[in-house]
């Protein structure tokens, strides 16, 4: 079974930073784009941040500049750095994974974390 953890969340104050990570395991032997994404209480789910399997990356504009993603391809695992944080940068922020094949051939398309929540208050 695959599955992707995230951890990384918690309370920071504005202009403060933090970093979440994300674990994909089950037996992989690749994973296509990872990315990350967010939804704040009342609106929907927004794209963070993406990163292709060479490291090419892509972003949203509001966070461009604050947040940068990478990757570890021996880890099977994403990060996001997030620096100067705004009060609305406050959401769960959810991995994800588009594509993950296994060693014994299997692939799965889509695969979400649980999220992990982020709140920046004072």
């Amino acid at each position: 079974q695959v599955q992707l953890v995230e951890s990384g969340g918690g309370l920071v104050q504005p202009g403060g930073s933090l970093r979440l990570s994300c674990a994909a395991s089950g037996n992989i032997f690749s994973i296509n784009v990872m990315g990350w994404y967010r939804q704040a209480p009342g609106k929907q789910r927004e794209l963070v941040a993406t990163i292709g399997r060479g490291g090419s990356t892509n972003s949203a504009d509001s966070v461009k500049g604050r947040f940068t993603i990478s990757r570890d391809n021996a880890k099977n695992t994403v990060y996001l750095q997030m620096n100067s944080l705004k009060p609305e940068d406050t959401a769960v922020y959810y991995c994800n994974a588009d594509r993950i094949v296994t060693k014994n051939g299997g692939t799965y398309l889509e695969v979400w974390g649980q999220g992990t929540l982020v709140t920046v208050s004072s």
